[in-house]
């Protein structure tokens, strides 16, 4: 077995102390002035909203998926109004995603300065980011709930409900009573080793969100719409802390991504949205709609008419309705295009600021 680094021995330090690039002036308002966009972007929207309206009336799904940045750029707002008006029924994000949503909500502030923090050998190493999203995760994972569940229902319920050893113990001894352990024995398992090694107390902790009101996440948990967080283990800070249980991830993890297949299975006459996710959307997305074929094959029913509309701010230098471009091409190498651009349906590439994209697309579709 080879050496692994000891994270016990990391010098954590307490949130507080960060200084922070983001805060609550960065929020969008609903109100603020809708900025301009190009008559053939302006058509694009014209087109892009017309086809989620028909979803909505087919009871198709639109789902959104979308990077950090998005949040970043302040459009949570926005994005939580489009999800009430019942215009998103399905969220996919990576893990940093999570992570800014959650900081934002509990102290109005999130985004370290990656290179000061570095030198400093700090950067990712703070105290309640690292431990309060990992013990929600593997709480969560013991009552069944996927990542992003896990989170939205701490910040939505401001609090961790922590069982007590002797809880565990009693529940573990009945699981194993029985002819086949059920898939929640490794998760319990996981919550008592986490409780024991870190001699958390049993009962309410207490964990404040007073600006939930921008949690994305708690939103969706709040709206019962399905929150789907698709992680790299070792992308994320919260992988820096000793409390962070891989198990847990992984259990939380692979639930979102099915419940996110899911809903890509009945993308019949729906839109999938791709916002600024280079990587973890496409990635994810291939595997989706590669089962859901598999099935809607095997049942004789269609998975073919459906929108795939891609917004970043990369300059389209490929006409991707003339097909894949060839690999001495630097476009074939922009994975957030040339995957969406295989997966049948109809492709789109809309080269615009996100910030400029969801707010044209809540005017058009809320006014």
């Amino acid at each position: 077995m080879h050496t692994l680094f000891d994270r016990n021995r990391l010098q954590i330090k307490p949130l507080a102390l960060r200084q922070s690039k983001s805060d609550l002036n960065c929020m969008i308002h609903l109100d603020t002035k809708l900025p301009p966009v190009s008559p053939e972007a302006s058509e694009f929207m014209d087109k892009l909203i017309s086809q989620i309206k028909q979803a909505r009336q087919k009871g198709a799904p639109i789902i959104l998926s979308y990077g950090a940045h998005l949040f970043k750029n302040g459009l949570a707002p926005i994005m939580i109004k489009l999800m009430e008006e019942g215009y998103i029924q399905q969220l996919v994000t990576n893990g940093a995603g999570t992570i800014h949503d959650w900081e934002m909500a509990f102290q109005g502030k999130t985004e370290e300065d990656v290179r000061h923090y570095i030198k400093k050998g700090q950067f990712g190493i703070w105290e309640e980011t690292g431990f309060f999203l990992n013990l929600a995760i593997i709480i969560g994972a013991s009552q069944g709930l996927g990542y992003g569940a896990s989170v939205g229902k701490m910040i939505h319920e401001d609090m961790l409900p922590v069982p007590s050893v002797e809880f565990l113990r009693e529940e573990l001894e009945k699981n194993l009573q029985q002819p086949r352990l059920s898939g929640e024995f490794v998760a319990t398992a996981n919550l008592l080793h986490t409780l024991e090694s870190f001699q958390i107390k049993p009962g309410i902790l207490e964990v404040l969100h007073p600006y939930k009101q921008y949690s994305i996440q708690e939103a969706a948990y709040r709206l019962k719409i399905p929150f789907s967080v698709c992680p790299g283990i070792g992308a994320d800070i919260i992988y820096s802390h000793p409390i962070n249980n891989g198990a847990a991830i992984g259990q939380g993890a692979l639930q979102d991504f099915l419940t996110f297949a899911h809903s890509v299975s009945q993308l019949e006459g729906g839109v999938f949205l791709s916002i600024g996710s280079a990587v973890m959307a496409p990635m994810t997305f291939e595997k989706a709609i590669a089962m859901a074929r598999n099935l809607a094959l095997q049942e004789n029913r269609p998975l073919e008419n459906y929108q795939i509309v891609v917004n970043d701010i990369q300059p389209g230098t490929w006409d991707w309705t003339q097909g894949e471009p060839p690999k001495n091409h630097p476009a074939y190498y922009l994975r957030f295009c040339k995957s969406f651009s295989r997966m049948g349906g109809n492709f789109y590439y809309l080269e615009l600021d996100n910030t400029v994209f969801i707010r044209h697309l809540y005017d058009r579709l809320c006014h």
